[in-house]
């Protein structure tokens, strides 16, 4: 057997080669370890297929069954969901997003407020008109000509009723 401070001296050194293995072992887990994945960012164009669109579609929709509120409510989420993709993209091909957005659609914008507000489906129809081609002006100042909106034909929305009172 061995002298204590010998048993001492190899508890002490037995301890210390564990610790350096937890330690060693520690460091080649976080070396493994992926890098986190870099965040996702919507393009433009994702963001206004996925909610750009949609909204001015049902506005039309929504005017169109004489859905007034609803007609209100989706003139709201537009203006709303334009102003969140100028923050998520505050610039296109080196303009302002938000800068471009408001001076298209300020002035259809109002127009189609009022139209709902006093539940005029002709000036409604003008005003949708005129939002329809400053968005397309928009597409052709930014070389994306090719991107043309229109007036709905019919509407082509099946999860929602648009009747006004339906719940």
């Amino acid at each position: 057997m061995y002298p204590p401070h010998h048993r001492l001296r190899l508890t002490l050194t037995a301890v210390t080669l564990a610790g350096l293995a937890i330690v060693a072992t520690g460091v080649g887990l976080r070396a493994e370890t992926p890098p986190p994945s870099p965040t996702y960012l919507p393009s433009v164009s994702d963001l206004m297929i996925a909610t750009i669109q949609p909204r001015h579609i049902r506005l039309w929709i929504a005017a169109h069954s004489g859905n007034w509120a609803f007609s209100a409510y989706e003139l709201g989420n537009l203006k709303g969901a334009l102003n969140r993709v100028s923050r998520a993209q505050p610039l296109v091909d080196g303009n302002s997003f938000a800068d471009m957005t408001t001076a298209v659609t300020q002035q259809p914008f109002e127009a189609l407020a009022q139209a709902i507000k006093q539940k005029d489906i002709g000036r409604f129809e003008q005003s949708y008109a005129d939002l329809t081609a400053a968005c397309n002006s928009c597409h052709q100042a930014l070389n994306r000509a090719a991107v043309v909106i229109k007036v709905p034909q019919s509407a082509s929305v099946a999860d929602l009723d648009f009747a006004p009172g339906a719940a």
